[in-house]
C-alpha cells in the first residue's frame, strides 16, 4: 500500500519565534501543505533538501521557498547559519505573527537542527535547545 504525503507537522514556539517543522510535500500533496501553512501563518518555507515540488503554488499563495540544502548528518555551513539567523532576526521583527516552516525527508534532522540553532540563538541552553526539539519532534537532533 502507498503511503501518502499528508502533513505531518510539528509546531515550535519559543519567545516571540514559530516554527513548522515537517516532511517533504511533493507535488502531489502540496495543496494539502499549503491549507496547513496558511493555518499556522507560514509565510516563509526553507527547503533543505532536494527540490520534490514546484514553488509556483506556495509563492500564488504569498509563501516564498528558499532551498538552503545541506548533507544530512553534516551541520550547515557558516554562511547557511548565518542566513538561518538573519532571516529569523528580520521575519520576526518585520512580521512578528509569521511563522517559518522548515522541511526535509522525514527523521533526518536538517530542518529541527535549524530551529535549534534559532532557540540557542534565542539564549536558550544548547542542551535544552536539543531537549526541547526532542520533546516536540520525538527522535530528532543527534547529540
Amino acid at each position: 500500500m502507498a503511503r501518502t504525503n499528508c502533513p505531518v507537522l510539528v509546531e515550535v514556539t519559543y519567545k516571540n519565534m514559530r516554527f513548522l517543522i515537517t516532511h517533504n510535500p511533493t507535488n502531489v500533496s502540496l495543496n494539502k501543505f499549503i491549507k496547513k501553512f496558511k493555518k499556522y501563518g507560514v509565510t516563509t518555507i526553507v527547503r533543505v533538501r532536494e527540490a520534490t515540488y514546484d514553488t509556483a503554488l506556495g509563492e500564488k499563495e504569498d509563501i516564498h521557498v528558499l532551498d538552503w540544502l545541506f548533507d544530512d548528518g553534516a551541520p550547515p555551513s557558516n554562511q547557511m547559519v548565518g542566513d538561518w539567523l538573519s532571516l529569523v532576526k528580520i521575519k520576526f521583527h518585520e512580521e512578528p505573527d509569521c511563522c517559518i516552516a522548515g522541511h526535509c525527508v522525514a527523521r533526518l534532522e536538517r530542518a529541527p537542527v535549524l530551529v535549534a540553532l534559532a532557540v540557542i540563538e534565542g539564549e536558550m541552553k544548547y542542551k535544552d535547545a536539543v531537549q526541547f526539539i526532542r520533546q516536540k519532534r520525538h527522535g530528532e537532533v543527534s547529540s
